[in-house]
């Protein structure tokens, strides 16, 4: 079909706006870089733009000499990788019971299931639970008070229902597959999309976490790496780095400098490396599993 002049105007226009989008949205990200790399003095006068001025590796150096940081940064992972294989497991568990149109009661389940994303008991009642269950300052209250999202239950049910046919489900059960045999050999290999998504929301969520750990946690051997990083970029708590009583203030607040944006891409690099391996099933996840509900 042959353009008119107005959908040509329209297509330039359109095209103008998401440069500028994809200005807004990737130039932070591109400064963080570029000022973790460049001098204090320069980041702090306002130099640093779009190429690093005076290239110094000097905050990541200060970054792993703290050993809070470390520790945080190996605490994340362990809560993480566990997290997020607990939440997976838990979401198949009930997603696929729920999808499956012979489960009785199914539609009462999932109404009990959406009341809860609705109402609550609240911060003080749910700290009163966790100390009832033995599990305050365990490596446990980061993994199973959160070991599964109503929301993404509702995802991979509906994942379930539109996207694997029934029939090859009923020819598997007349072959003999039992009800496990059918999700394990039948149901999760062609689930592939949907389940890079839900390891994709999931893992986020427990790298990102650190109230949990806020509320519940007091060891700091046990804090994860946002809590760390909460400290460094809210509260200031920079002494051990920045060794306040050798140095003056300007060359603390230098050091200051460079250790936040070092932190920072530290902090996010392993969620920048995941997601381009996962983008494809991710897209291709949300849009079936977000079909109908």
């Amino acid at each position: 079909m042959r353009q008119t002049a107005g959908d040509r105007l329209f297509g330039v226009i359109n095209g103008i706006l998401l440069l500028l989008v994809l200005a807004a949205v990737l130039y932070p990200l591109l400064f963080v870089v570029v000022a973790s790399i460049s001098r204090p003095e320069a980041v702090i006068n306002g130099e640093v733009w779009l190429w690093p001025k005076g290239i110094t590796l000097q905050g990541y150096a200060k970054v792993f000499q703290n050993k809070d940081i470390v520790t945080g940064y190996l605490n994340t992972i362990l809560y993480t990788v566990a997290g997020t294989a607990l939440n997976l497991a838990m979401t198949v568990m009930a997603a696929y019971p729920l999808s499956r149109k012979d489960f009785r009661g199914r539609n009462i389940i999932m109404a009990m299931f959406v009341i809860t994303m609705f109402f609550g008991g609240g911060l003080i009642p749910t700290y009163l639970l966790i100390k009832k269950l033995g599990m305050l300052n365990t490596f446990a209250v980061m993994i199973i008070p959160g070991a599964v999202s109503v929301m993404n239950i509702i995802i991979m049910r509906t994942f379930f229902q539109t996207s694997i046919p029934i029939e090859v489900q009923e020819a598997a059960q007349i072959d003999g597959c039992s009800n496990m045999q059918l999700l394990v050999r039948i149901v999760l290999p062609l689930s592939v999309p949907i389940l890079a998504v839900m390891v994709l929301f999931y893992s986020v969520g427990h790298w990102n976490a650190y109230f949990n750990a806020l509320i519940f946690l007091s060891d700091r051997e046990k804090y994860p790496l946002q809590l760390i990083l909460r400290e460094i970029l809210i509260l200031s708590q920079m002494q051990d780095m920045v060794k306040m009583g050798e140095e003056t203030f300007t060359r603390q607040l230098m050091n200051a400098e460079s250790i936040k944006y070092a932190v920072i891409i530290i902090a996010n690099l392993p969620v920048l490396m995941l997601y381009p391996f996962l983008q494809k099933y991710f897209v291709k996840g949300i849009m079936i599993g977000a079909i109908k509900g």
